[in-house]
């Protein structure tokens, strides 16, 4: 990992891909996205403030853990004057998100499930199959493609 000296107080979008082993692009789309900030010189660079490293650190271990970005970037936003995350505030917002990961890897061993089942019948069929047709409640009562007004 190329070492960049502490007198350097902003990185450039390459050096900042460079320590952090986010693809320039993954770092524009996280910008765009409101997840992390530059400042533009007169020749219209992105310069980036040495904490952003550590943004990027947590928007990547939050994805890899499977939340959201918009999920991310509420997060970030919460954080007071919007000061980079700490030690303590993954801690905080990991606990928030384990109820919704605990529901994803429920939903998750459903389907597996589900898809041996589906499998075994090769049917897929629109009325019953749950891998074609998931959380149908309507379809436990009619069958069909439309749900008729007062029926």
């Amino acid at each position: 990992m190329p070492q960049i000296p502490e007198t350097v107080h902003e990185l450039t979008i390459g050096q900042l891909s460079a320590r952090s082993g986010a693809a320039v692009s993954a770092l524009r789309f996280y910008e765009e996205r409101g997840l992390i900030h530059s400042r533009r010189t007169s020749g219209n660079q992105r310069r980036y403030t040495r904490d952003t490293l550590r943004r990027v650190a947590f928007v990547r271990a939050a994805q890899r853990v499977g939340i959201p970005l918009a999920t991310i970037r509420d997060a970030l936003g919460g954080l007071p004057e919007g000061r980079t995350p700490t030690r303590q505030d993954w801690a905080r917002l990991s606990r928030t998100w384990r109820s919704e990961l605990d529901e994803r890897i429920r939903q998750l061993g459903r389907l597996r499930d589900h898809l041996t089942d589906c499998i075994g019948c090769g049917c897929l069929s629109m009325d019953t199959c749950v891998l074609s047709n998931p959380d149908d409640v309507i379809g436990e009562r009619l069958t069909g493609s439309r749900l008729l007004p007062g029926r």
